[in-house]
């Protein structure tokens, strides 16, 4: 990092906060500036796990300030990490911001010195979707936006449209986020399979199934390949940690937030995450039932949502292509390619690879979350141990034998019917 950007860094509380936004005209103007910025109420919401977030409001508008520390949060100081994530969070959102509008909110100001961001702030009744799900409440619109969301993101920073030259030149760009990547390597790869003092699960209801997940040498040849295809394959501009807890939702908007993961790497990574945390909420849901709701018709929706996400993805995602065909995508040059059926053959096997690239890496974000080092709020919320650990055990099981047999599933029908098949309600 320039040694005038470590200079200039200095973390913000409240008071020095306001002094900062009335010094910053790009983020003074959003709040009606003037006599407007003499009023300034702030609320830290930050619940994740890197950064500080701040709501920021005035009598004539509100923003969110989110800023980078030099370590990783839940941890402390003990574990540091790069505030550099903060200029790659920006840079990810203006560019899928660019890409899909609708689904993505809007950058203000980036301070790189001060690891600094001011966006638009997503308004009530906007909530985690995390926390849509653990209520019960069905999003019909959810599999629309995401596979809208998934389908422009992916398609528009990959070969399909780009040329070579374009696209080495943005995978150098952000090539440099490395120290995200290294941290998702090693979480999400390398620590469930191995003794780490980052892992835990619930004990000692879950102990043996820790330990089979790290004497299971095929599935460790079966994650050494996914995290191969990782770090070495810059497909596309990733979110890189697109969970339930990084998209806010009503029953007709969908926002995705927080791409600081964001690089050029495998399609699936954004998919399988996305999916593979729906599959954790379905199976959290049998120990959020109860007498007055038994979470069975949500259970279905979830399901038929997961379905349409990756059939709407997919429909898209070729829609996309077969309009771009003769654009300038060199990945398939149209006077090589300019067979129909020669065409349909190269998509399909395309999208077959996709779908199973897609399943293995939502197995492994799965297995992560119930013997990791960060777990899902979904099964965390269960205050029952040995009934929480009962629904981890099946969502454990199920990502296991996917991420094994990935690529004997055919269609996301066969997927369904699998994640059914280990439900004990």
């Amino acid at each position: 990092m320039a040694a005038e950007a470590e200079q200039g860094f200095r973390p913000l509380d409240e008071a020095s906060l306001i002094a900062y936004i009335k010094a910053t005209p790009a983020l003074a103007s959003r709040l009606g500036g003037g006599s407007s910025l003499d009023s300034i109420e702030i609320k830290e919401v930050g619940d994740g796990n890197l950064n500080f977030v701040y709501i920021v409001k005035s009598s004539s508008g509100t923003i969110v300030v989110k800023q980078a520390l030099p370590y990783v949060r839940c941890v402390g100081d003990s574990w540091p990490m790069t505030r550099e994530r903060a200029y790659f969070e920006a840079s990810t959102l203006r560019e899928h911001g660019r890409l899909c509008p609708e689904h993505t909110p809007e950058v203000y100001h980036f301070d790189r010195a001060m690891s600094l961001m001011g966006m638009r702030y997503i308004e009530p009744p906007h909530i985690i979707l995390r926390k849509g799900l653990i209520a019960g409440v069905e999003y019909p619109l959810l599999a629309d936006h995401m596979s809208d969301y998934m389908a422009k993101t992916l398609f528009f920073t990959s070969l399909l449209y780009n040329n070579t030259t374009d696209h080495k030149k943005r995978v150098a760009q952000y090539c440099a986020n490395v120290e995200m990547c290294r941290l998702t390597e090693q979480v999400v790869f390398s620590d469930p399979y191995r003794v780490s003092k980052f892992n835990r699960w619930t004990s000692p209801y879950l102990d043996n199934d820790a330990e089979a997940v790290r004497q299971d040498d095929e599935l460790k040849l079966e994650v050494a390949e996914l995290k191969s295809m990782f770090i070495e394959r810059a497909q596309a501009l990733i979110h890189g940690d697109l969970h339930t807890g990084s998209i806010m939702v009503t029953p007709d908007s969908t926002q995705v937030i927080d791409p600081e993961f964001g690089f050029y790497g495998p399609m699936g990574f954004d998919i399988g995450a996305f999916l593979g945390n729906l599959i954790l909420s379905y199976y959290a849901q049998n120990g959020h039932a109860d007498q007055a709701n038994d979470r069975k018709a949500y259970k279905k929706w979830i399901l038929k949502t997961i379905e349409e996400s990756w059939s709407l993805f997919q429909k898209k995602f070729v829609e996309l292509w077969n309009k771009h065909k003769e654009g300038n995508g060199e990945a398939y040059l149209p006077d090589i390619y300019n067979n129909r059926n020669l065409l349909s053959l190269a998509q399909k096997k395309y999208m077959t690879n996709l779908f199973h690239d897609s399943l293995g890496f939502g197995s492994a974000k799965m297995i992560r979350r119930i013997v990791g080092i960060a777990h899902v709020e979904d099964l965390e919320s269960i205050k029952d141990a040995s009934k929480r650990a009962e629904c981890e055990r099946a969502a454990l099981n199920c990502a296991k034998t996917i991420l094994k047999g990935r690529r004997q599933f055919e269609t996301i029908e066969q997927v369904i019917e699998h994640i059914q098949s280990f439900d004990r309600d």
